[in-house]
């Protein structure tokens, strides 16, 4: 999702995307339940005003949908999936910090109204997805941003999202001289449902500092003997 940025960056010549720290980061739009039984399972449908207007929040007649920070790679993806389908005079892209947008959404879903909002795993957690993972709007077909060609089908449905790994970049002439460093973003991986559930963690209140440093503690304990193993080669490539 973020390919673009890298290039416009530099790309390989500045910089190297080393190792997968989370493997498997589904995106997506998705709707309640409620909604979703009701027939309505693909973001075409959204062309049609009538479909549209049941998302409407605030009265002017367009589906509001819960989406992107501007900057993020999913923007582009929206706005240009918003053109791709002709979605532009019936949905409007809601933007702004992520986390109290979805919480307006949330607040919404609690009434019984209904909702689109983009999910962007794992960011919303469990707290979030889980419930909702019936809930996921297919797309016509696939297209993405600049031309770009990706995979965008899970479990047989079309999310219109390729499913993505988060990676570690790093400047080159960092990474030649810290051989350690480069090890270490080579080999730590972290499950896509620690960090989900990590982020439920957070919502739920446990976010202070010394609440980050003891779930901390408690992953390496709970994955021991793989962070020595981590640690052991690390210490090998900075001799």
């Amino acid at each position: 999702m973020h390919q673009s940025f890298f290039e416009e960056a530099g790309g390989s010549k500045v910089m190297t995307k080393v190792g997968n720290l989370v493997q498997g980061a589904l995106q997506g739009y998705l709707v309640d339940k409620k909604t979703y039984d009701s027939c309505i399972n693909n973001r075409g449908q959204l062309k049609d005003p009538k479909v549209a207007a049941l998302f409407d929040a605030d009265g002017h007649g367009k589906a509001d949908l819960a989406g992107c920070v501007p900057g993020w790679g999913c923007e582009r993806i929206i706005e240009h999936q918003l053109d791709e389908y002709k979605l532009r005079d019936t949905v409007t892209h809601n933007q702004g910090e992520y986390n109290a947008i979805i919480a307006d959404t949330i607040a919404r879903l609690k009434t019984g109204n209904p909702v689109l909002l983009l999910h962007l795993g794992p960011l919303l957690g469990f707290w979030c997805a889980g419930p909702w993972q019936r809930c996921r709007l297919a797309v016509p077909y696939t297209s993405q941003p600049d031309g770009k060609k990706a995979d965008t089908t899970i479990n047989g449905k079309n999310t219109g999202f390729p499913v993505d790994n988060i990676r570690v970049v790093a400047r080159n002439n960092f990474l030649a001289k810290n051989p350690a460093a480069r090890k270490l973003f080579e080999l730590v991986t972290i499950p896509v449902n620690d960090v989900s559930e990590e982020n439920m963690l957070i919502k739920k209140g446990e976010k202070s500092m010394s609440d980050i440093d003891r779930h901390v503690d408690g992953w390496i304990e709970k994955h021991r003997s793989q962070y020595e193993s981590w640690l052991k080669a690390v210490r090998s490539a900075s001799k």
